[in-house]
């Protein structure tokens, strides 16, 4: 037998229901992996079928779609290394996550996911039957052990698999970015090494879909913690590793360890690909945006510019009587250093217009926010005219801040497809673009340099929808704001240990209404890029109607 298996990790970027293109990609890694001479090439979980699917998992014919397509893998990537994909299958009426070996013309083996999450973003107990653990494999000289991304994050499934006979574990995931992730991970991989004592391949999904992205930085470790070899985060990546066997088992050969970018770097990289797919896989290719020589604005501006190019980047200024010279300048400059285009378009005469119109109907009453969010509706209502007219998707621009406590107008500035920044915080916002300003990676198509006007960065933020409006008039300063906001909806803490902290009892109880009344408003508002473990949508779900708050 021999002391020597070769293994191609294909992290790769699938697409949820592109069944023959996912199957396009895997046969080009089996192609990679035959090339290289290896043994075996592994795509990650859900491989096949995209991730994550959601109730289109259900659909009969979509499974008919899936085997066939397994099938014809099978047949296709017969003479050659075996091949390892995620897809989901159903057996005896029961629908499974699962990871298929091909080899020699046919399917070797099955693994079925067996420990299924329920928590954050996924909901697998309602989706799939939870498999038996499955013993492991033969891959050449190798007996293998596979635990489904969550059968790894617990230790029974890896430790029955070792004491059945295994000699590596192979992890396919499908783990979504959330900052500090990674650290997780590693923690949970060296901890199933340590138990076991067999070497270990982290194999992860990379790219969009909807509000998540997956980062890959798959990596392979030894019995014990030892790093052999580190993929890189965000980007597709093949690369083949030998293992050989020694007196004490099998281990990893060193290889490629690509550094991993900070917690700054990586949340602007998964806004840049959140957006980049989400645009792609829709079929989009250029984009539109309200261009308000504000920050937020500005933010989404750089990151579309990123993702797509400057020249399919269309920015729109639309000014009224409130609009500050500064913001024009601004708007202009920010555009200019981009290189996207810049239009403008004046709001008063549609203003006056409706104004007009509405005036009989609000005899009496005094001017207030109705008059103030009518100016940034007939901005919604121009910014999709031109979406419609020219094909490009119009982004939102709110941040996390805003989407929090409701200070969007709905139907107004909130309209749009996509929304890049939305689980960032503001004072996030100051800061990615500082950072943006001072760093630039091959990964990026806008320019280096500046590209931010500093002005931008430092001047009070405002809505300019009434005459010297800031920000801080409606709401506390955002570094205050900020802390409230994650003690509440990240760590979901009580108001009582929130005033511990220092804060204005009044004031949390304030944001917490805000958050609290907001609800219906994030139901309708567009996706965005998920960046933390609390992010508005299905990380965090709460009732629309909703009477109760926290009083003690």
């Amino acid at each position: 037998m021999s002391d020597r298996f070769r293994l191609t990790l294909a992290q790769l970027n699938p697409t949820v229901g592109d069944i023959p293109g996912n199957a396009a990609k895997a046969r080009a890694a089996w192609d990679h992996a035959r090339r290289d001479g290896a043994d075996m090439v592994a795509l990650p979980e859900m491989f096949l079928a995209g991730y994550q699917t959601q109730d289109l998992i259900w659909r009969p014919a979509f499974q008919a779609d899936l085997r066939d397509a397994l099938d014809a893998l099978a047949r296709d990537c017969a003479d050659g290394p075996m091949l390892g994909v995620g897809v989901p299958l159903v057996e005896d009426g029961q629908l499974y996550n699962c990871f298929a070996v091909l080899g020699g013309g046919q399917i070797t083996a099955i693994i079925r996911k067996h420990h299924l999450p329920n928590t954050d973003v996924f909901d697998e107990k309602r989706l799939f039957a939870s498999g038996d653990i499955s013993g492991p494999y033969r891959a050449g000289p190798i007996r293998i052990g596979t635990p489904i991304c969550e059968d790894a994050w617990l230790s029974d499934v890896a430790e029955a698999q070792a004491e059945s006979g295994a000699e590596l574990l192979l992890v396919p995931n499908g783990s979504p970015y959330a900052r500090g992730r990674h650290d997780t991970r590693m923690t949970h991989m060296v901890a199933r090494g340590v138990e076991t004592g067999l070497p270990l391949v982290y194999l992860n999904l990379v790219g969009g879909q909807d509000d998540q992205v997956f980062d890959g930085a798959s990596f392979v470790l030894n019995p014990g913690g030892q790093l052999a070899l580190q993929l890189p985060a965000h980007e597709e990546a093949i690369e083949t590793i030998d293992f050989t066997c020694h007196a004490n088992g099998w281990r990893a050969e060193m290889g490629p360890r690509a550094p991993l970018p900070d917690a700054w770097e990586q949340d602007y990289r998964a806004m840049v690909t959140g957006l980049r797919d989400y645009l792609g896989k829709s079929g989009f290719s250029k984009v539109v945006l309200g261009l308000s020589g504000g920050i937020d604005s500005a933010l989404v501006a750089v990151i579309a510019a990123d993702a797509l190019g400057p020249e399919n980047v269309r920015c729109v200024m639309l000014p009224s009587e409130y609009t500050a010279p500064h913001s024009l300048e601004d708007a202009r400059d920010l555009a200019t250093r981009l290189g996207a285009q810049l239009d403008q378009i004046s709001i008063e005469g549609p203003r006056a217009a409706m104004a007009a119109e509405l005036a009989p109907l609000f005899t009496g009453l005094e001017p207030d926010v109705t008059e103030e969010n009518l100016q940034s509706r007939i901005r919604g209502t121009l910014l999709m005219a031109i979406s419609n007219k020219t094909g490009a998707m119009l982004l939102t621009t709110g941040n996390k801040s805003e989407v929090a406590v409701g200070y969007a107008t709905i139907y107004g500035d909130m309209n749009g497809g996509y929304n890049p920044i939305k689980d960032l915080y503001k004072t996030r916002v100051f800061e990615t673009c500082r950072w943006r300003n001072t760093h630039h990676r091959d990964w990026m198509k806008a320019p280096g340099g500046e590209v931010i006007p500093p002005r931008i960065i430092d001047k009070p933020p405002s809505a300019e929808l009434r005459a010297d409006q800031r920000d801080d008039d409606s709401l506390p300063p955002y570094p205050e704001l900020d802390a409230i906001l994650e003690r509440l909806v990240e760590r979901d803490m009580p108001i009582a240990e929130i005033v511990a902290d220092g804060f204005d009892r009044a004031t949390v109880e304030r944001v917490e209404h805000l958050v609290a009344i907001s609800e219906w408003k994030r139901f309708q508002s567009a996706p965005g890029t998920r960046l933390t473990n609390r992010a508005f949508w299905l990380d965090r779900r709460y009732p629309m109607v909703n009477r109760w708050r926290d009083r003690r």
